[in-house]
């Protein structure tokens, strides 16, 4: 097939395109180069298009022959703080509203969502007095007091974590969490109105060669990363037991061949989301021990800072993907961490 790939410049879209071209796909890239997520980068090798997916004209020309579009062009992470709403808002649901009208126009009817575990908020919970739960955000006075794991909504007891899967309740909880999912619905009207087909790819932790490195849209790895590189140790939020998937990028690219086959073979119409997880969930001091460790780098130091809107714990389940898409994560963490510590990162 002849697919678009949004973003395709990007840390993840980089490596989507790669894997598409390697399974047989005709690629085209189209990326801005985002000041939040591209420094000096040299524009990439294979077809690639300059432009932003806000522009209706650039997005009309990108679409001419295409058999599919894989929509990874988005502001990504927590943001630095509410005056970045207005360009979050902008890039991934104008930029996705826009992109959806010219695939209708262009009769284009195969759609890869690049959408993210944080439309779940907090993960699924279970109270053993009232069962499972979702709780409520957590409380600054108790996240003040390093009291940091949710508690129940009914009794405000102690609280189990456990898998989330695709149709637990979705309660994104910031301003990225809230694009991403209107990015969803958008995707879903679109699939209902013009008879097509979508797969939202709930990514978790992603993390592999390739990120950017210090800059605070970043991941969690790469800022560990870099901090160690400076021979500073990683500053963990919290106490270091939130826990989360971390998913190598090789992976994510498989995910994204594999829903781009599923579609092609003829997925029923509307949109069906897919979590994309390693299945080995790990506590975030964690994985600054085994980067630490790695790189022959200082402990990291437990900070008990947290961040408006951070959960504590996401897992989920992979099951859906595995069924499906035929689709299961291959790099083991250890193995993962082992060549991250000397990836190349993006300035």
């Amino acid at each position: 097939m002849r697919v678009l790939v949004t973003g395709g410049a990007g840390f993840i879209g980089s490596h989507v395109c790669a894997a598409l071209r390697a399974a047989g796909h005709e690629v085209v890239a189209l990326d801005c180069l985002h000041p939040a997520a591209h420094g000096r980068d040299r524009i990439p090798d294979g077809s690639f298009l300059l432009g932003d997916v806000r522009d209706a004209d650039v997005t009309a020309s990108a679409m001419r022959g295409m058999d599919a579009v894989v929509h990874h062009a988005a502001m990504v992470g927590m943001g630095v703080d509410l005056d970045d709403a207005p360009e979050y808002v902008s890039c991934n649901d104008l930029g996705t509203a826009v992109l959806l009208a010219a695939m209708a126009r262009a009769r284009v009817r195969r759609l890869v969502l690049a959408s993210s575990m944080v439309v779940y908020g907090e993960g699924a919970y279970a109270c053993d007095e009232h069962g499972p739960t979702r709780p409520e955000p957590r409380r600054t006075d108790d996240l003040r007091e390093r009291m940091f794991e949710p508690r129940c909504p009914t009794c405000e007891g102690p609280l189990r974590p456990g898998l989330v899967d695709e149709d637990d309740r979705l309660d994104p909880r910031s301003v990225y969490a809230a694009t991403k999912l209107a990015q969803e619905h958008l995707s879903a009207a679109w699939a209902r109105e013009t008879g097509s087909a979508a797969v939202a790819l709930r990514y978790h932790n992603v993390y592999g060669p390739g990120m950017p490195r210090d800059t605070p849209y970043a991941g969690v790895a790469a800022i560990f990363r870099s901090s160690l590189e400076r021979g500073e140790p990683a500053a963990v939020f919290e106490d270091g037991g939130q826990r989360r998937d971390f998913v190598h990028a090789a992976d994510v690219a498989r995910a994204n061949v594999a829903a781009l086959g599923h579609l092609a073979s003829g997925a029923r119409t509307g949109l069906r989301p897919y979590n994309v997880a390693s299945g080995e969930p790990r506590t975030v001091g964690e994985m600054a021990t085994a980067l630490s460790a790695e790189l022959g780098g200082p402990a990291p130091v437990v900070t008990h800072r947290f961040r408006a809107g951070d959960v504590r714990h996401i897992v989920a389940s992979p099951r859906r993907a595995a069924d499906e898409l035929s689709f299961t994560a291959s790099v083991p963490f250890a193995e993962g961490m082992k060549e991250f510590a000397t990836a190349p990162l993006r300035s």
